[in-house]
């Protein structure tokens, strides 16, 4: 199916794009709306926070409707989210539009994922989660600083209004391209909440949590890093990141292929590599060479867990799908909001910004220990299982 797959990238990729983009917009919203820039900083806790609490509200009250007349619903409520950024007279009025967005995110990726891996074969799920993350990582790549170039030549308001036209591309893709018929087993609220007792499922949705933490707790600080450590123009930070953007793509693909191979040694494997990349950026980001192939590996080892942490949990919570890889994106916003306050008290408290890079790596190792206990518990499930007569 994939051009059905094609269909949810398209939608990922406008989500991604909306989420990231006001980033770079900050200092045009805040003289816009006349708000200091931290003021305006808000807009992206609140969109994060609505992900985090929204998400899985929105996943229980749409469990028993159809699955592509939830996808479209959640399309809809994106393009009407980013309307109402777009023609926003005030903050509080963008606040409540990044909300409205914010509350299709998490669902729209957390049922998507499980319909993406329901249309391929049970040995290509994480591929086809892959294929529909890429949407994500190329936001990144692509939407983001064209969507900051188009705002800051056009005015921010034209970087929501070109987001919506995308959210309306992706609609009209997915009315054509899903299939009419998705199958889907029939909700029941008890059970849905019980599997928010499953320890493995509670683990699965901390290492999310760990690993996003690990991320942002240094990248939301990466343009100071690179422009007073490494040294790099404003300009080129544009051109760094977009090396990181390319990782990202690249990491999340070969997370797919890993996953649908061997599962727990690809996370094993990934936690690892986070720390030793985080450890090593703190001695590379005095070079710009080396700072460009950090970046490139750092965003290739940061998003092969997407994939492989998405398939866990979806198989972790199977008897509520839906509801727990909806979750695992409250979990992942919930470690973007915590990385970014990590991240924030370490620079406050004088430390020297190439040191910030062992903060990830620090929390990584809690993602090394927790994802150990993990696969500890899985062996000794099968050790069981093998047993009985």
């Amino acid at each position: 199916m994939p051009l059905a797959l094609l269909a949810l990238a398209v939608a990922a990729f406008g989500i991604g794009t909306t989420e990231f983009v006001i980033m770079g917009l900050l200092p045009d919203v805040a003289s816009d709306l006349a708000v200091s820039i931290p003021h305006a900083g808000l807009l992206i806790t609140g969109y994060a926070l609505g992900v985090v609490f929204g998400a899985p509200i929105l996943a229980i009250a749409t469990a028993n409707m159809p699955r592509k007349a939830t996808l479209l619903g959640m399309t809809a409520m994106f393009i009407l989210g980013n309307v109402l950024c777009a023609i926003a007279p005030n903050y509080a009025s963008l606040m409540a539009a990044r909300v409205i967005t914010a509350l299709c995110h998490g669902a729209f990726f957390g049922i998507g994922s499980v319909v993406a891996a329901g249309l391929v074969a049970p040995n290509k799920r994480a591929q086809a989660i892959a294929l529909m993350f890429t949407g994500l990582t190329l936001a990144n790549v692509l939407g983001v600083p064209l969507g900051t170039a188009l705002g800051q030549y056009a005015g921010w308001r034209s970087t929501f209004w070109a987001v919506s036209i995308i959210g309306v591309l992706a609609f009209v893709a997915q009315w054509i391209w899903l299939p009419k018929t998705i199958p889907m087993e029939k909700s029941n609220l008890v059970r849905e909440f019980r599997v928010l007792g499953k320890a493995n499922v509670l683990l699965a949705l901390g290492m999310s949590v760990l690993a996003s933490t690990a991320l942002f707790s240094v990248f939301t600080y990466i343009a100071p890093i690179l422009q007073d450590v490494t040294g790099v123009s404003p300009h080129g930070v544009t051109f760094m990141l977009l090396l990181f953007g390319v990782g990202l793509t690249a990491g999340s693909l070969i997370g797919g292929r890993l996953a649908d191979r061997r599962l727990l040694a690809s996370l094993m494997g990934m936690a690892l590599a986070t720390v030793l990349i985080a450890a090593v950026f703190t001695q590379t980001s005095h070079s710009l060479i080396a700072t460009g192939i950090t970046l490139v590996i750092w965003g290739m080892v940061a998003f092969a867990l997407c994939p492989i942490l998405q398939l866990l949990i979806i198989d972790q919570a199977h008897e509520a799908p839906n509801l727990g890889s909806t979750l695992n994106q409250s979990a992942f916003n919930l470690g973007n909001a915590t990385g970014a306050w990590l991240g924030g008290l370490v620079v406050a408290s004088g430390t020297q910004l190439s040191y910030l890079p062992w903060t990830g790596a620090i929390v990584s190792c809690a993602l090394v220990l927790t994802a150990l206990f993990y696969i500890y518990r899985q062996r000794g499930k099968s050790v069981v299982v093998t047993h009985v007569p």
